[in-house]
């Protein structure tokens, strides 16, 4: 029963996370690109694919040891952590204070 509740807990909170995280980042990517920028591009980071916005600390060390540890002192479980920043690079911005701040 116990492995049924870890199972759920799983596909409600680490699926949809890293779905979003993806997006995220992915955005951040696409938006550059669009102003001018390709550096997000001709790294694979404007892509739908979790893997290379996977950061090994921030996606999967920290978020899995806070888990553990407030679900372990009988919390509710805290989740927080990040991927890789999607690089630019702002001196191919036309107008580089708006797209930049649009690109963030």
């Amino acid at each position: 029963m116990q492995n049924l509740n870890l199972i759920q807990q799983l596909v409600v909170f680490v699926l949809p996370l890293i779905f979003a995280i993806t997006v995220h980042e992915s955005a951040h990517g696409w938006v550059a690109d669009k102003l001018g920028d390709h550096t997000a591009r001709s790294m694979g980071r404007v892509t739908l694919n979790p893997i290379p916005h996977i950061d090994l600390m921030g996606t999967i060390i920290v978020p899995l040891a806070l888990y553990a540890l407030t679900t372990l002192s009988g919390g509710g479980g805290l989740i927080f952590g990040w991927a890789k920043p999607v690089p630019i690079n702002p001196r191919h911005f036309s107008n580089y204070r708006r797209d930049t701040a649009l690109t963030a």
